[in-house]
C-alpha cells in the first residue's frame, strides 16, 4: 500500500467510524428507522433533495442546500488552512476564533463605514479582516520568539481578549447600532451594498463569492507550501528547527510568516461570514468555526487538499443537520460526528498499527539455517 493511502486511510476510518456511532446512538435512543431517516435527512439537507428534483424538476430544492453547504464550508476551510499552516512551521494555532472574530469586525467596520465604489470596497475588507487577523496571530508568534511563551497558551488567552474586547464591548458599546441614540441596538450598523459578497445564484441560493475565494485560497496555500522556497523552508522549521538554522533557514522569520498567514486565514474567514451572510457584525458572532478549524485541520492531515475535503463534507453535514429536527433528533449531530472523528484520528497510531498487520505482505516461513559454530579467536 502507497504511503499516501496509508496516511489517509486513519482519517477516513475516523469518520466512518464517528458516523457508526452515531447512528447506533440514535438507534438505541428511538429506533433503526428514525436513526436511517435522520441520516437521509440530513444528507438532503446538505446535498440537495435529489429524488424531490427527478420527481417535479425544482432545481431550489438542490441548490439551495448545496449553496448552504459551500457557504458553511468555507468557512471551515478557512479557519482549517489557518490551523493547518501554523503546524507546518511547529505550532499549534488554538486561537483561530479570535483572529476570526478581529477580522470579522474589521470586515464590519470597513465595509459600513468606509466608502468606496463597490469594485474597491469588497477588497478592501477583505484586506482590512486578514491584516487585522494577522496582526492578532502575530502577538502570539512575537511572545513565542522574544519570550518563549508557548502559542497553546497564548493563543487560548487572545480569543478571551478578542472576545471581550469584540463582543463584550465594542459591538454592545461605541460601534453598536445608533450609538448616542435611543435606538441603539447591539451589533454595527449594516454593511454597504458595495461591500457585499455577490451572490452567484440570485435569490435561490444564499451561495456566494466567498465560496471560489476559499478554494482559490486553498489552493494558494498548496502551491506555497508544495512549490515556492519560502513554503519548503516553512516545512523544515516544522521539522526540525535546529536544523533548519544550521542549513541558514532564517526560523524566526518563516515561524512569524507562518503565523502571520494562519491569522490572516482565520480573519478571512470572518470576513466572508460578514461580507457573506450576516452584512454586519451581530451582537456575538457565536459560531465557533475558529475551534472547528482545529477539526478540519487534524481530520484532513494538516494538508491543504485534505482539509479542503474535510470541510466540504463537514459543511454538507452541518448544513444538513437541521432537517434531522423533522424526526426528533437534534441538529447538533453532525457536530458530535465531527468530534467523535477528531477523537479517533486523535488515535492515529492504534489506526496505524492495525493497517500495518493487516495489510502487512505474508512470507512464506523458510527453515532457518543451522548455526555454525564460530572459530575461536586468540585473544591477546
Amino acid at each position: 500500500m502507497g504511503e499516501r493511502i496509508r496516511e489517509v486511510l486513519p482519517s477516513i476510518l475516523s469518520v466512518l467510524l464517528a458516523l457508526v456511532v452515531c447512528w447506533v446512538a440514535i438507534a438505541l435512543t428511538r429506533d433503526a428507522s428514525i436513526a436511517t431517516g435522520s441520516y437521509l435527512n440530513m444528507l438532503r439537507g446538505g446535498l440537495g433533495d435529489w429524488p424531490l428534483f427527478l420527481e417535479n424538476g425544482r432545481a431550489a430544492v438542490v441548490i439551495r442546500p448545496l449553496g448552504e453547504s459551500a457557504i458553511k464550508a468555507s468557512l471551515l476551510l478557512l479557519t482549517g488552512l489557518s490551523v493547518a499552516v501554523a503546524f507546518k512551521v511547529g505550532l499549534f494555532n488554538i486561537g483561530a476564533q479570535g483572529q476570526m472574530l478581529v477580522g470579522a469586525l474589521a470586515a464590519a467596520v470597513v465595509g459600513a463605514y468606509v466608502e468606496l465604489p463597490a469594485l474597491l470596497h469588497v477588497p478592501a475588507a477583505l484586506l482590512a479582516a486578514a491584516l487585522t487577523g494577522a496582526a492578532w496571530a502575530l502577538v502570539a508568534a512575537g511572545l513565542k520568539l522574544t519570550r518563549g511563551v508557548h502559542e497553546v497558551i497564548s493563543t487560548i488567552m487572545l480569543n478571551w481578549v478578542a472576545v471581550s474586547l469584540v463582543d463584550n464591548w465594542l459591538v454592545v458599546g461605541p460601534l453598536r447600532t445608533g450609538a448616542g441614540t435611543d435606538l441603539s441596538t447591539s451589533g454595527t450598523d449594516q454593511i454597504a451594498v458595495s461591500a457585499a459578497l455577490p451572490r452567484l445564484m440570485g435569490d435561490i441560493s444564499r451561495l456566494h463569492l466567498g465560496f471560489p475565494l476559499a478554494l482559490a485560497v486553498a489552493l494558494g496555500v498548496w502551491m506555497w507550501l508544495s512549490r515556492l522556497r519560502t513554503g519548503f523552508e516553512v516545512r523544515a522549521v516544522g521539522l526540525g528547527p535546529e536544523a533548519a538554522r544550521a542549513a541558514g533557514i532564517p526560523v524566526a522569520r518563516r515561524t512569524a510568516e507562518a503565523m502571520g498567514l494562519a491569522g490572516a486565514l482565520a480573519g478571512l474567514a470572518g470576513a466572508l461570514l460578514v461580507m457573506g451572510t450576516e452584512l454586519r457584525y451581530p451582537g456575538t458572532l457565536g459560531a465557533p468555526y475558529g475551534f472547528d478549524g482545529i477539526a478540519m485541520s487534524l481530520i484532513g492531515g494538516n494538508h491543504p487538499l485534505g482539509v479542503t475535503l474535510s470541510a466540504l463534507f463537514f459543511g454538507a453535514l452541518r448544513a444538513g443537520g437541521t432537517r434531522m429536527q423533522l424526526l426528533g433528533v437534534h441538529k447538533s449531530f453532525p457536530e458530535l460526528i465531527q468530534g467523535l472523528a477528531l477523537l479517533f484520528v486523535a488515535g492515529r497510531l492504534v489506526w496505524l498499527s492495525l493497517l500495518r498487520r493487516r495489510l502487512a505482505p505474508v512470507t512464506p516461513t523458510q527453515p532457518q539455517p543451522q548455526s555454525q559454530p564460530r572459530p575461536e579467536v586468540p585473544r591477546a
